[in-house]
């Protein structure tokens, strides 16, 4: 199998495509799927709802800025990682350091978007000599309350319709402006964004690769959103890895009140509210976003940080 190459950071490293297929990693629970972008401490980049490695490569190009070493995985149900290597968020963050160990890491700065957030924080709690940072994007950390769109049960009915699919990712594709208007309501904000040459190429990239292998997203996805359909317990207050939150005031998928939860219990915690931003801020908002996350990321990075081992 192919080895993930090393590369050195460079202006435009967290911009570009990484390695475009990923790797295998053996852990001790199982196989994980996994790619890599850049070089420099790690980062666990963790992707949400309808994801793979694909989504995670992306958080890390859109929020993530040169000088990390991005770690990528398929979370448990997506792509090419089992659903049973981690259905919980405990079960999920012990598989990250099992990934970890495989890949000779010591230690990790973990940055979730969405769906990725429960386990991103089960891991700086049972894990916490293993987590140096931790970016929490757009994600819960309590029980949702609010009903699912009538958009997640047609998505469930389409996923397994590959001619659909196909039809519905052409029509995306040929019409972006159509396809954001969902995730950016308002026209204004929209077209910006689109014809931002980095922020509207990424978004785009997002939108097309949910239709990529989509019957391979759903078993994730829909244990994920059976996650935040409970409360999960989080001792938030015991936390100790630093902790920024970035989240938008008007984000209908994940309540903004969640980042307030979590601001106010985990000690130390910083928050980065985008005025009127919805659950794509970190597109919308990218470069605001991305200066504070890379702040966040150098003010708390280990001087010495382990370089991953490459699988074969």
């Amino acid at each position: 199998m192919r080895a993930a190459e090393e590369r050195e950071p460079s202006k435009e490293a967290a911009t570009t495509a990484g390695d475009a297929r990923p790797e295998v990693v053996k852990t001790r629970r199982g196989d994980v799927e996994c790619a890599f972008l850049g070089s420099g401490p790690a980062v666990l980049s963790l992707h949400g709802a309808m994801g793979g490695y694909d989504q995670a490569l992306l958080l890390a190009r859109t929020a993530g800025v040169p000088g990390f070493r991005y770690v990528a995985p398929s979370r448990p149900g997506y792509l090419g990682t089992p659903l049973s290597l981690g259905k919980t968020p405990t079960e999920q963050a012990d598989l990250y350091r099992d990934l970890l160990d495989a890949l000779g890491i010591e230690k990790a700065a973990v940055m979730a978007i969405s769906g990725g957030g429960p386990s991103a924080l089960q891991f700086a709690l049972g894990h916490p000599d293993r987590c140096w940072g931790l970016v929490i994007i757009s994600s819960v950390c309590t029980r949702v309350e609010t009903r699912l769109p009538l958009a997640w049960y047609i998505l469930r009915l389409t996923a397994r319709c590959g001619p659909l699919i196909s039809v519905m990712r052409r029509k995306a594709e040929q019409d972006p402006e159509r396809s954001a208007r969902r995730s950016i309501p308002d026209p204004e904000v929209r077209a910006r964004t689109l014809r931002d040459p980095e922020a509207g190429a990424l978004l785009r990239e997002l939108q097309l690769s949910t239709f990529d292998r989509m019957n391979l997203r759903l078993p994730g996805s829909e244990n994920d959103v059976a996650i935040t359909r409970h409360d999960q317990g989080f001792a938030l207050e015991r936390i100790k890895a630093p902790l920024l939150v970035v989240h938008g005031t008007n984000d209908k998928a994940a309540p903004f009140a969640q980042a307030e939860i979590l601001t106010a219990r985990v000690p130390g915690a910083e928050l980065l509210a985008i005025e009127k931003g919805e659950h794509v801020s970190i597109f919308t908002d990218r470069d605001r976003v991305r200066a504070r996350v890379g702040q966040f990321l150098r003010a708390h990075a280990p001087a010495e940080s382990a370089t991953p081992t490459v699988p074969s």
